[in-house]
């Protein structure tokens, strides 16, 4: 088991004039043997993160390290971070086997027998719940959720230390999300897998994770133990993200009018000043006026000071979570903010913490 950590993590496309900055100053843990889960919306930069991780992406600034070495430069013939990729249809070569695909991803030199090679495409078959017979077909004659079980094979293959999974079950059907995420929960703890596990569904990455962060426009605004941060959320993204999860309690079309409503998300390629946030944010300055300290100063610098490390000048400070904020002030910011309601979790209709499976 290893750490995965990025170190004030940076990732720039495109000239210095007309760039786009995904990944601004991430510094995030993964620790070892856990599961972290990795949440934002659309083009908050979870994936450029993970393909930063691995080598796809540029790093602009900044470090990936596995237990504190660089893990962009692994040794000769090792790669200790192995990517599942969101898609099972465009990750697998169509014209290569089942058994091929796998085999190519085992460490060189490991199995110089065929028949030794063969024995441990079997045994990974098996692993991710596929019969080895298997071996000899090819990925059209799977289906999505055989095929990412197959990714999940050839990730393992591998042997890595740390696998992060990019949105591996957003691309499948409903039916098969739950097998597919229960094999995920059983390979992390039979294997004892360091985890990096992005989604945008909250009740998926509840299920998995031991820990959330919040990813928004390229910085992580929050992140914390999975059932205190998801219970109990600081930052007012977070709050937004946990309300707009489905219900079985409401509908979407009974959210109460808000002056953020019909706020645009910032624009990554010119991102807001101050905080990022304050644009559509229910509790800054497009609702408070006076709260003028969202769009001057950048809430990261208090971020340590608060509750779930959150990124907002009003969140709760560490330790002093009952306390209210000053209403539309600015004195606010060193005090907490509005307790989310105390059915939240129940609202956003996260699968149960009972059954050790989900169905």
């Amino acid at each position: 088991m290893s750490e995965l950590a990025f170190d004030n993590l940076r990732v720039r496309y495109g000239t210095h004039r007309s760039g786009l900055t995904a990944v601004d100053g991430v510094d995030l843990t993964v620790p070892a043997g856990s599961v972290v889960g990795l949440v934002g919306e659309s083009g908050s930069g979870k994936s450029t993160l993970a393909r930063a991780a691995v080598g796809l992406a540029p790093v602009t600034g900044g470090r990936v390290l596995l237990d504190g070495a660089d893990a962009r430069r692994p040794p000769a013939g090792r790669r200790p971070i192995q990517l599942v990729f969101q898609d099972p249809y465009s990750s697998l070569d169509p014209r290569m086997t089942v058994g091929a695909s796998i085999a190519e991803a085992l460490p060189r030199g490991a199995y110089r027998r065929r028949s030794a090679r063969r024995d441990e495409v079997a045994r990974l078959l098996e692993l991710v719940g596929i019969d080895a017979g298997r071996a000899a077909a090819l990925p059209g004659a799977l289906s999505g959720g055989q095929r990412q079980r197959i990714a999940l094979a050839r990730a393992l293959a591998g042997r890595p230390e740390v696998v992060i999974a990019d949105e591996i079950t957003s691309a499948l059907d409903v039916s098969v999300q739950g097998s597919v995420l229960n094999l995920v929960r059983g390979l992390q703890r039979e294997l004892g897998l360091t985890m990096l596990f992005i989604s945008h569904n909250l009740a998926v990455v509840r299920y998995v994770s031991d820990y959330v962060a919040v990813l928004y426009l390229g910085r992580i605004v929050e992140v914390g133990p999975a059932e205190r941060l998801l219970a109990d959320p600081q930052h007012p993204y977070t709050r937004e993200l946990v309300e707009a999860a489905p219900s079985a309690h409401g509908s979407l079309l009974d959210l109460p009018e808000s002056p953020v409503t019909d706020a645009e998300p910032g624009d990554p390629h010119r991102p807001p000043s101050g905080c990022r946030f304050h644009p559509r944010c229910p509790v800054g300055p497009l609702v408070h006026p006076d709260r003028s300290i969202c769009t001057r100063v950048d809430p990261a610098a208090v971020a340590a000071t608060r509750e779930h490390r959150a990124a907002c000048h009003f969140a709760a400070v560490a330790g002093d979570t009952g306390s209210a904020p000053a209403a539309g002030s600015e004195a606010g910011a060193v005090r907490g903010t509005e307790s989310p309601a105390s059915n939240s979790v129940v609202r956003t209709g996260f699968p149960g913490t009972g059954p050790d499976t989900l169905d």
